[in-house]
């Protein structure tokens, strides 16, 4: 059985490093859009520490420790319980989102990552959210079938404002 735990403020950085690793999967070769990554992950990091001190807060990363590097994290599930206004099935307007999974590439294929988004699942269920979306790629679209996700029809639309 794969150990899976809550991510600590001190993971901080390969958390990080391995939000990195998805990205350059989904836009390989693409440069970093905005900021360059050293400059985003400097800036992201007293957030991202801080968020992971809130072991109550909407905000729920777990981990698997890497195996052959003390101190390395293998892969990430992220996700955060948002709120949107009740209706039928979700009175309350609690809804999942993940939004980072990530497995470092020496450790693929070894169930890292289904362990990571069981545990985040559990997470989302002891929080009383009925239902979880996520955005998934060709590639880990059988992973998240397995847990029981379907596709939907999706009109989703971005408007990204332009940085100060």
């Amino acid at each position: 059985m794969t150990a899976v735990r809550r991510a600590r403020p001190e993971d901080a950085a390969e958390v990080l490093r391995l939000r990195q690793v998805m990205i350059d999967s989904l836009l390989p070769g693409a440069p970093p859009a905005g900021l360059g990554a050293a400059d985003w992950h400097a800036d992201s990091l007293p957030v991202l520490t801080a968020r992971l001190a809130e072991p109550d807060g909407d905000f729920g990363a777990f981990v698997v420790d890497h195996p052959e590097r003390p101190g390395a994290l293998a892969a990430l599930v992220a996700g955060t319980v948002e709120y949107r206004i009740g209706r039928a099935g979700n009175p309350e307007g609690r809804v999942g989102h993940v939004f980072s999974v990530a497995t470092d590439p020496q450790t693929r294929r070894r169930g890292y990552a289904r362990a990571c988004m069981e545990s985040l699942l559990a997470w989302f269920r002891e929080r009383g959210v009925p239902q979880v979306d996520l955005n998934a790629s060709a590639a880990a679209e059988p992973l998240y079938a397995s847990l029981g996700f379907v596709r939907k029809p999706d009109p989703s639309m971005r408007l990204t404002f332009p940085a100060p």
